[in-house]
C-alpha cells in the first residue's frame, strides 16, 4: 500500500526528531521516485538537504559531528554546534538533548534542563534525554523528581545502563544502600565495560564493609578506563585500610600524575601514601576545579559598624559521638556568648546521642540540614546572617565542601576535619599553628593561615576516664613485658615505621606492639608482615572499639605509644596524651604529618619529637629499655598536662575568638584576608 505525502512527512519528522536524518532523506526519496511531479515533497526534501552543505546527508554529518564532540568532551562545542542546529530545525531531539547535556557540563543549569524537557517533548521515549534530566535533578539535589525521570528511562529502556548507575547514585546518597547496590550491578551487567558503575559499586561496597569485594569493583574500574585515577585511587585506600602494601609500589608509579595530572581524586585517599603538601594542594586544586562549580555569589555588604556578636556557624556531619566533636566540646563550653553566636549545622546521618544533646545545649541554634539540597541548606545558612561559616569535614568522608561555594559567609574557614589544604578560592582561611604550617610550607596551602600560639588542634579538658578496674590480661596483654602502642586507624601504617616497630620488638625481649583493630583483613595481613620480619605474629595484640571514656582508660595498660609518618596520630595522640601516655613522633612536611608534633609541643613534651627516623626509633628504645627513664618523662607529662596550653580549653577558645576577631575586622575594613598571627 502506498503512503500518501501526509504519511510520509509525519514519518519524516518523527526520524529527524530521532536524529536519523538520513533515514528521513531516504523516505521523501522513495515517495518522489515513486511520484516525482510531487511539488510539496520536492521542496520538504530541499529544507531537509539545504544546510548550506553539497552533500544530502550534511545534516545527519552534522548531528554526528555534535554528538562526537560532545563525546570527547569538547562541551562547549558541542553546545555551540547543537544550539546552531535548533536554530535550523527546532524539532532535532537529539541536537537538544546533546544541547541540555552540554549545558549541564557547563554549569548553565536552567538551559539544561530547559533543553531536556523539550528533546523529552519532541520525542517521550527518548531514553538519553530522560536519563540526562535524571541526572540534572540527581544534580540539584531534586531525589524524588530524579527517581521518577530514572525509572522511566529504564522502562523504556530495560539496557539503559546510565539510568541505572544514576538511580544508583540517587539511592545512594539518601542511605538505602542494598538498593543502590543491586541498580549498580544491573549498570553494569547492561554495560559489562562501564567503569564508572563498577566505580560506583565499590563506593556502595566500601561503605556496607565488604572492603575486599570493594577494592575488586574499583579494580575493575581502573582496568576498564585507562588513567582513572579516582578510581584507582580508591582501590589504593583500601589496600592501605587493608594493610595490604602491595599498593605501595602501584602508587609509587604514578605519584606524580595521580590527581594531578587528568582526573581529579578525592584528596584524601592519597594521605598516607605521599608527605609532599605540593602535591597534596594540586590534588586538592584538582578536585575542587572538577566539584564545585562556582554559583552565582551573593553580594556581603560592608558592615558600617562593628556588630555586637559576631555570627559563627559550623557545619559538619560529625555532630554526634566522634572524635572531632569530642575535641571541640570545650571550645563550645567556653565560647563568650557576650561577644558570639554560636550556630550548629548538622548534615550527618546519625540524628541522636547524648553528645549531640549536650552539643545542642552550648549553642544558639542547631540546625538539622541532613539529606537537604545544597541550595536549601545554603538558604538556612544565609537566614542566620553569619559572619563567619567554619567547614569542619573538609574532603573526609560526608563532607558537603561544595556548599562553600555558594558563600554562605563573607569569611569561610577550613578548620580541624581535613589536615591539608582544600585548594578552593571560596575559604579564606585555614587555622594552622607554626608546627603544623611552618612558614617553608606555606606556600602550599590556598588560604591564608590563622596561626595559633600554641596547637591548632582545640581539647577538653572535662573529657572523662573510666574508673576502670582492669588488668593488662583482659586486653590480651602480657602482665609484665612492655606495651608498645599505636591507636592509629591501620590505613595510616605503612611499611616504613612497621619495619622500626618490629627492630623494637626483637630488641625489647617480651614486648608486644598494641593495636587498634580495624578489620580482620587487616589483623591478617599485619601479622603476616611480623612474621615476614622475624616476629611472633602473636605479639600483635589487637584493641576492639570501646565507648570513649573506657578508651581513653585503657591506656593506663599502655608504656609507649609509637606514632605513623605520613598521617600521624590527631585525636587518638590527644587521647594518649590527656590519658598519661607519651606519644613519640616523627614530623615530616605535611599538615597531617606534623600534627603530633604540634600537640607535643603545645604540652611541653619536644624531646618526643624526634628529628629522623633513627632517632625515632633510638627514642623508643632508650625508653623500652631504661624504665627509670620512662617514669620521669611520665611524670612531666602528668604535670605538664595541666601547667601547659594543650589541654587549657578556655585559653585555646579566647585565642580562636581572637583569631575570628581578626579576620572580620579585615574584612570590615574592606581589605582582603591575609595571615592572621594570634599572640
Amino acid at each position: 500500500m502506498k503512503l500518501t505525502f501526509d504519511q510520509v512527512a509525519r514519518r519524516a519528522k518523527k526520524l529527524v526528531r530521532d536524529g536519523d536524518v538520513s533515514q528521513a532523506v531516504t523516505l521523501y526519496q522513495e515517495f518522489i521516485d515513486a511520484f516525482p511531479k510531487n511539488g510539496r515533497a520536492r521542496k520538504a526534501l530541499a529544507e531537509l538537504t539545504s544546510n548550506g552543505e553539497k552533500s544530502p546527508r550534511s545534516l545527519q554529518q552534522r548531528l554526528d559531528e555534535v554528538v562526537s564532540l560532545y563525546q570527547k568532551g569538547q562541551v562547549q562545542q558541542s553546545y555551540v554546534k547543537a544550539s546552531a542546529l535548533i536554530e535550523e530545525s527546532a524539532e532535532l531531539a537529539l541536537a537538544w538533548n546533546i544541547r541540555g547535556a552540554s549545558a549541564f557540563r557547563m554549569g548553565m543549569l536552567e538551559i539544561a534542563e530547559n533543553s531536556l524537557r523539550k528533546a523529552i517533548d519532541l520525542k517521550p521515549d527518548f531514553s538519553g534525554a530522560l536519563s540526562n534530566l535524571g541526572t540534572l535533578y540527581f544534580h540539584q539535589g531534586k531525589m524524588d523528581a530524579a527517581c521518577e525521570i530514572l525509572a522511566e528511562a529504564i522502562k523504556v529502556n530495560p539496557n539503559d545502563a546510565e539510568a541505572y548507575n544514576t538511580l544508583g547514585g540517587v539511592l545512594y546518597k539518601l542511605g538505602r544502600l542494598d538498593a543502590a547496590e543491586k541498580y549498580f550491578v544491573q549498570a553494569v551487567k547492561a554495560n559489562p565495560k562501564y567503569a564508572e558503575a563498577y566505580n560506583n559499586l565499590g563506593t556502595v561496597l566500601f561503605d556496607r564493609g565488604r572492603l575486599p569485594a570493594a577494592q575488586q569493583g574499583f579494580a575493575f574500574a581502573a582496568k576498564m578506563k585507562a588513567n582513572y585515577w579516582s578510581a584507582l585511587s580508591q582501590k589504593l585506600y583500601i589496600q592501605a585500610i587493608l594493610c595490604d602494601w602491595a599498593g605501595i609500589d602501584e602508587f609509587e608509579r604514578s605519584a606524580d600524575r595521580i590527581g594531578i595530572q587528568g582526573q581529579a581524586i578525592e584528596p584524601f585517599t592519597m594521605l598516607s601514601y605521599e608527605d609532599d603538601p605540593k602535591h597534596q594542594m594540586h590534588r586538592s586544586q584538582a578536585y575542587a576545579r572538577t566539584n564545585f562549580h562556582k554559583p552565582p555569589q551573593p553580594v556581603f555588604g560592608k558592615p558600617r559598624e562593628k556588630t555586637a556578636k559576631l555570627k559563627i556557624g559550623y557545619f559538619s556531619a560529625d555532630f554526634h559521638n566522634h572524635a572531632t566533636v569530642s575535641l571541640m566540646m570545650g571550645l563550645f563550653k567556653h565560647h563568650d556568648r557576650s561577644r558570639f553566636e554560636i550556630h550548629a549545622f548538622s548534615y550527618g546521618q546519625v540524628q541522636q546521642g547524648q553528645t549531640r544533646d549536650r552539643l545542642s545545649g552550648l549553642v544558639d541554634s542547631f540546625e538539622n540540614v541532613f539529606g537537604v539540597s545544597d541550595e536549601e541548606m545554603v538558604e538556612r545558612a544565609r537566614q542566620k546572617d553569619l559572619d563567619i561559616a567554619i567547614e569542619l569535614k573538609g574532603y573526609t568522608r560526608q563532607g558537603r565542601t561544595a556548599v562553600f561555594a555558594y558563600k554562605l559567609a563573607p569569611i569561610q574557614m577550613n578548620y580541624v576535619g581535613y589536615p591539608g589544604t582544600l585548594g578552593t578560592d571560596f575559604i579564606d582561611y585555614v587555622v594552622a599553628d607554626e608546627v603544623v604550617i611552618p612558614k617553608e610550607y606555606k606556600d602550599y596551602y590556598t588560604e591564608k593561615v590563622i596561626y595559633l600560639p600554641d596547637s591548632y588542634q582545640p581539647n577538653d579538658n572535662c573529657r572523662e576516664i573510666a574508673d576502670t578496674v582492669t588488668t593488662r590480661a583482659d586486653f590480651g596483654l602480657p602482665e609484665d613485658g612492655f606495651v608498645f602502642c599505636c591507636f592509629n586507624g591501620n590505613y595510616k601504617i605503612t611499611p616504613r615505621e612497621f619495619d622500626i616497630w618490629m627492630r623494637l620488638l626483637n630488641k625489647v625481649e617480651g614486648s608486644v606492639l598494641w593495636l587498634f583493630h580495624s578489620n580482620d583483613w587487616a589483623v591478617k595481613n599485619l601479622r603476616g608482615e611480623a612474621m615476614a620480619r622475624g616476629v611472633d605474629p602473636d605479639r600483635l595484640v589487637f584493641a576492639q572499639r570501646l565507648r570513649e571514656k573506657e578508651h581513653l582508660a585503657r591506656h593506663k595498660h599502655a608504656d609507649l605509644f609509637l606514632d605513623t609518618f605520613n598521617v600521624n596520630a590527631h585525636t587518638t595522640a590527644s587521647d594518649a596524651l590527656w590519658a598519661g601516655l607519651p606519644v613519640i613522633t616523627k614530623p615530616g612536611k605535611q599538615f597531617a604529618a606534623r600534627v603530633a608534633a604540634s600537640l607535643l609541643h603545645a604540652v611541653g613534651m619536644t624531646e618526643l619529637v624526634a628529628k629522623s627516623d633513627e632517632d625515632y626509633e633510638s627514642i623508643a628504645l632508650d625508653l623500652a629499655l631504661n624504665p627509670e627513664k620512662l617514669a620521669k618523662v611520665r611524670r612531666k607529662l602528668s604535670d605538664n598536662r595541666s601547667t601547659h596550653p594543650l589541654f587549657d580549653s578556655e585559653r585555646y577558645t579566647r585565642h580562636l575568638e581572637a583569631a575570628y576577631t581578626r579576620a572580620y575586622d579585615l574584612y570590615r575594613e574592606g581589605k582582603a584576608a591575609e595571615d592572621i598571627q594570634v599572640k
